[in-house]
């Protein structure tokens, strides 16, 4: 008898202790709710602490939304789903811009922004989150024939290699000139400024599919230009990171999403390469009819150095996935927006996997683009509803401090110059 009245009372006890439990867990949704932004002092943070990374969340919106009105298996309601993805990262991209805009105009910090180690890095995220609205604008269009698309799509593509050429050329140069950094901290974040050119040139092979003539030639030789000067950057910062793996291991939680970035320069250089030599086929018997078969060869060599290199991203997509793997068994991995690094990287995988289904017609390829494409799409409804719940306390508008930095001089003697001198 005595036993059971212990067992009835420790029964209350837990169904006490687990309504106690409910009833807290209800207030923090609660305050949650009626409490945005509790993490920050004032709204105005919200625009000081608005920072480029974000530009990630509208470049892996826009290849989710490439990636399924692309898939391998036709479904129409996906056509419509993309659609309207892609719409969403239009929206995304435009409030990104007015509020990067209005934080450079009210805080002028700009300056301080390109001398900053963290915070200049994702500055070329944003040439790269405008290619993903170009690309999904002619991808979309294209099939219904608007007469006025091409030329936009045009306008827009030379708007976005300017772009894309300043980071890829300025960034690097402070890089080297003015900031200062530290070997064992140094993370993949680093090819960010230079990958740019690499997207541009794939986008320049789509926007080229929709014209035809000198122009279609210009726009093919100026892509490949440009994804010649990307990935050589690319992967000489490439063994540069590996090497730092090598002598001071791997990222701390905060950033080890960010070993898969070097996945994106990987990918969408297979990925552009193969695309450029279907259009270089198209386009150079006519337009360079000096050059018998430069299309030919163009092609060939387009098909054959996309597969060495989607090779080369196999073993880092593995790597990448072992990395995370490991530090999340050893730890939790605290969520931030570099978790936005899982999306468009492994994106461009899937799309050079695609299109080498598309060269080959070989069933490997469509079913691992279909796999991991479906993968990606989890993901991207996993970081982009974590975005929205940190974005709500104000977690991930924190302020950075841009104006106390501290950066490379030139010492001769007692003489040390400014950065602002310097510049």
């Amino acid at each position: 008898m005595i036993s059971r009245l212990t067992t009835q009372r420790s029964e209350i006890t837990l169904n006490a202790s687990s309504i106690a439990t409910g009833r807290t867990r209800m207030s923090v949704i609660k305050n949650l709710i009626h409490r945005p932004m509790r993490k920050l002092d004032t709204w105005r943070d919200v625009i000081r602490g608005f920072n480029p990374a974000w530009f990630t969340a509208s470049m892996g919106t826009g290849m989710v939304s490439t990636l399924l009105y692309g898939f391998p298996y036709e479904w129409s309601p996906l056509k419509y789903i993309a659609m309207g993805i892609a719409l969403l990262n239009l929206l995304m991209f435009v409030v990104f811009l007015v509020l990067f805009i209005w934080r450079l105009v009210q805080y002028r910090d700009f300056f301080y922004i390109l001398l900053h180690p963290q915070l200049s890095m994702p500055l070329g995220a944003v040439p790269m989150a405008f290619t993903t609205v170009i690309t999904s604008m002619v991808t979309i269009l294209a099939s219904y024939e608007v007469a006025w698309m091409p030329t936009l799509a045009l306008v827009l593509w030379c708007i976005n290699i300017v772009f894309a050429l300043l980071s890829c050329l300025a960034i690097p140069f402070l890089i080297t000139s003015h900031q200062k950094h530290a070997f064992e901290n140094v993370n993949a974040t680093l090819l960010l400024p230079v990958v740019p050119t690499v997207v541009a040139s794939s986008a320049g092979a789509i926007v080229a599919s929709v014209h035809s003539g000198t122009t279609a030639v210009a726009v093919v030789l100026i892509s490949y230009a440009l994804w010649a000067m990307g990935v050589g950057i690319s992967l000489m910062l490439i063994t540069f990171y590996v090497v730092r793996l090598i002598l001071h291991k791997l990222p701390p939680p905060e950033t080890i999403i960010s070993v898969f970035i070097p996945l994106g320069p990987l990918g969408q250089s297979s990925y552009a390469i193969q695309l450029l030599g279907v259009q270089a086929l198209r386009v150079f018997p006519d337009g360079l009819s000096q050059m018998t078969y430069l299309g030919e060869v163009l092609h060939s060599l387009g098909f054959f150095l996309g597969l060495l290199i989607w090779s080369l991203a196999i073993w880092w997509f593995t790597h990448a996935i072992y990395s995370v793997l490991y530090t999340r068994f050893c730890g939790p991995v605290p969520f931030n927006l570099g978790w936005w690094a899982l999306i468009f990287p492994t994106g461009t995988f899937v799309s050079s996997s695609g299109e080498l289904w598309d060269l080959t017609g070989y069933t490997f390829f469509r079913i691992l683009a279909s796999t991991i494409t479906v993968g990606i799409v989890l993901l991207w409804i996993v970081v982009i509803l974590g975005t929205i719940c940190f974005a709500w306390t104000g977690e991930l508008f924190k302020p950075i401090n841009t104006r106390h930095l501290e950066v490379h001089t030139y010492v001769e003697g007692e003489d040390v110059q400014s950065p602002e001198q310097r510049v």
